[in-house]
């Protein structure tokens, strides 16, 4: 990841209280945790630009918020919750440009009520080795293309449901959005993605 030579410099420069920082590194945090934090960011946004800007929004809230850090917590885990609501941040503003998907009738026979594939329904087995390395690698590269695929609003439910971890009710809040639109918007994303991993990887 380029990192901006102004960001580090203030960075360095900047903090004055050494005694507040005894369980911080700031001056270290570019090098430490940059391009770590830059790639945890892209998987989850799918824009270079954006993610950098997001990471070094990071550093710097990291910076003006140094004073809550109680040590309860790694300084690099400190470091990935605030990039983790920055993310989420980006998820809520981004939702306002989006328009909805409409409602419609999502009965089906393809998921039950806990989102969950139903027994006729469920993919059958793949004949896949998942403890192996490389087929492992190879699978995460394309659910990645996969997932880049789906629609702006299927994408961030995708996201905030299995990358961070967020349950309905608050992917509901922090894209304004039903809970009616939530089924659809997964519905679909699922259906997308069984389809594309189906098509590129077990018929490849």
């Amino acid at each position: 990841m380029k990192t901006n030579p102004i960001l580090h410099i203030y960075v360095i420069l900047a903090f004055q209280d050494m005694s507040k920082l005894s369980n911080l590194n700031p001056d270290l945090w570019v090098n430490n945790y940059a391009d770590q934090l830059y790639s945890y960011t892209v998987m989850r946004i799918n824009d270079t630009g954006l993610s950098e800007d997001i990471v070094q929004d990071t550093f710097l809230s990291a910076w003006k918020n140094r004073d809550s850090f109680k040590g309860e917590a790694s300084e690099k885990n400190w470091l990935y919750a605030i990039c983790k609501n920055k993310i989420i941040d980006h998820y809520r503003k981004a939702s306002h440009q989006i328009s909805s998907t409409s409602e419609f009738d999502i009965s089906d026979t393809f998921f039950n009520e806990e989102e969950h594939w139903t027994v006729e329904a469920g993919p059958t087995d793949w004949g896949i080795n998942d403890q192996h390395k490389i087929e492992k690698k190879e699978f995460y590269t394309i659910l990645e293309l996969c997932k880049n695929k789906l629609q702006q609003l299927q994408q961030s439910v995708f996201v905030l449901k299995f990358m961070e971890g967020q349950d309905s009710d608050a992917i509901c809040k922090v894209l304004n959005i039903t809970a009616s639109n939530y089924w659809v918007l997964m519905h679909r994303a699922k259906l997308q993605l069984r389809s594309c991993l189906t098509k590129n990887w077990i018929n490849s």
